[in-house]
């Protein structure tokens, strides 16, 4: 062969490879589709059942949610059924019980017509009877006119006497008679007012006496003041005594400074520079630079302070008592009185005593209170200055001195006479005079009535711890009652009972005493014991 023919040999194809090829590739694709084919019938029928599945769930939760709907409807509707019922019961009851008010209301309104049918006959038949008795009243009236015209005449025949003439005989004796009555009356009103008087002066003093109570400070004509030690001591004295010859000088004082531990002591028969001396050695001993010029500055800055005091004492004393409008110079008279005392009773805290007293007594009497009370309250005041500022009676420098400043004269009269040393010319004057008795006469007021008051107590007590198995007894309450410790060891609560009669049968024997005194007996019993 030529290369012609061989170039068409090798051109030309094999037709059976090829459609070898074609047959596999169509086998292939036969294969692959068969696959695919089987797959997705897989997926198909598990898509199915899992359609089926959940369109099962879906049904039979449905069922569950129309069952438990028809449960619920169910009970609400046997609840609204039951609520109606009930309601409807309720109801019916109410209309029954309106029903039962409705016919008791009209039976009541039956029975009060029936009374008001019987009344109205009643007064119908007291009119009728009325009339007659009228009808009968005017005739007996005229048939009386006319026996008293006729009595009238034979009486004036006997007794020969004309109308006018009767009539002033019968005026006189009737004058007579109520002149004798009047007489009586006047006698047994004049003897209720004094037994009232009498009883309503109790009242008054009593109620005031109850009502205010005061503390009184009972002061010596010595101060003590306390010293750290001995040393201290000399310090006070000083190089051959000049600080306390200093100090005596600038303060007009006595220094006492003796053996007693402990203890400096200042004298003097004024208080106010008996004051001015502790408080500047106080001042001094707690500073402990004592020289004769540091005590004369440390003296001068104590009588400010005490003036001060002062001032601050007569302010309070003015508004504790409710008195307004006191001049500052007598009030800074009054709170000297603070420093003041007599028979071992501070006059400012009896000043403001009787101030309230007097002022309760006047309240009591409807009297004016602020008046009274302002009387009380300066009734001392002259007690304040010292010899040297005037001679007289503390009544007289007192009413002296408020008139300069233009008091009330109640005020005045008060200061004067509280005493008995002038008449009274306005009702507070008593009133003074009976609050200053009580101020200075009951129990504790007085430096006397104190120590008798306290050796009662004394007494009392004492008398408690006399039986056997008491182990303190302490007065109280003003000596009006007396609290005995028993030991509960000792004694029983019947013990005990027996005791506080004891006590009081032998407190009625031996001891005097105002009211009644009440015995408590206590017996109370402790365990203890310690846990280890």
């Amino acid at each position: 062969m030529g290369p012609q023919e061989l170039c068409i040999l090798a051109v030309a194809p094999d037709w059976d490879t090829i459609l070898l090829n074609l047959a596999m590739a169509v086998i292939g694709a036969a294969a692959i589709w068969g696959v695919f084919s089987l797959r997705d019938r897989a997926t198909r029928t598990a898509r199915e059942a899992e359609a089926e599945r959940a369109v099962a769930e879906a049904r039979q939760k449905a069922e569950e949610i129309i069952r438990t709907a028809e449960v619920q409807a169910k009970k609400s509707y046997l609840e609204m059924q039951e609520r109606f019922e009930r309601e409807t019961a309720e109801t019916r009851e109410d209309l029954k019980a309106t029903e039962r008010r409705l016919t008791k209301r009209e039976d009541a309104l039956d029975k009060k017509m029936d009374v008001l049918d019987t009344k109205e006959r009643k007064i119908e038949d007291a009119e009728t009877a009325l009339k007659g008795r009228e009808q009968e009243i005017e005739e007996k009236t005229g048939e009386i006119e006319s026996v008293l015209s006729e009595q009238r005449t034979e009486l004036l025949r006997v007794s020969r006497l004309t109308p006018e003439q009767a009539k002033e005989l019968c005026l006189k004796r009737i004058e007579d008679e109520i002149q004798a009555e009047a007489g009586r009356m006047v006698e047994r009103i004049i003897t209720e007012a004094q037994d009232g008087a009498r009883e309503k002066a109790r009242y008054v003093v009593i109620q005031a006496i109850e009502r205010y109570a005061a503390e009184h400070t009972c002061e010596s004509t010595v101060s003590s003041i306390d010293v750290a030690s001995d040393d201290m001591k000399g310090r006070v004295i000083g190089r051959e005594g000049r600080n306390i010859r200093a100090f005596e000088k600038a303060t007009g004082v006595t220094v006492i400074v003796d053996d007693t531990p402990g203890v400096v002591s200042v004298t003097a028969t004024d208080p106010i520079r008996r004051e001015v001396a502790r408080v500047a050695l106080d001042k001094l001993i707690r500073d402990g630079r004592i020289h004769p010029t540091r005590i004369e500055a440390v003296v001068q800055a104590a009588t400010k302070d005490i003036e001060e005091k002062i001032i601050d004492a007569g302010q309070k004393a003015a508004l504790e008592t409710k008195v307004h409008g006191v001049p500052k110079k007598i009030l800074d008279q009054l709170g000297r009185l603070h420093f003041r005392t007599s028979y071992g009773q501070n006059v400012l805290r009896h000043s403001v005593e009787v101030s309230c007293i007097a002022g309760m007594m006047a309240d009591e009497l409807r009297l004016d209170g602020a008046l009274a009370r302002r009387c009380g309250l300066l009734h001392d005041i002259g007690k304040g200055f010292p010899h040297d500022e005037g001679v007289g009676t503390h009544t007289k420098l007192g009413s002296d001195f408020c008139k300069r400043f233009n008091e009330d004269p109640a005020v005045i009269n008060a200061i004067e006479g509280h005493h008995g040393d002038v008449a009274s010319m306005t009702p507070y004057t008593p009133l003074v005079m009976a609050a200053d008795a009580i101020s200075a006469s009951r129990p504790g007021a007085r430096r006397e009535s104190l120590e008798r008051y306290i050796k009662r107590l004394e007494e009392l007590e004492a008398v408690a711890t006399g039986f056997p198995g008491v182990r303190q007894a302490h007065a109280v309450e003003a000596g009006r009652e007396v609290r005995v410790i028993v030991d509960a060891e000792q004694m029983d609560d019947r013990s005990s009972v027996k005791l506080a009669r004891d006590i009081a049968a032998k407190i009625e024997d031996t001891m005097t005493y105002p009211g009644e005194i009440r015995v408590t007996v206590l017996r109370e019993l402790r365990a203890v014991e310690y846990a280890r």
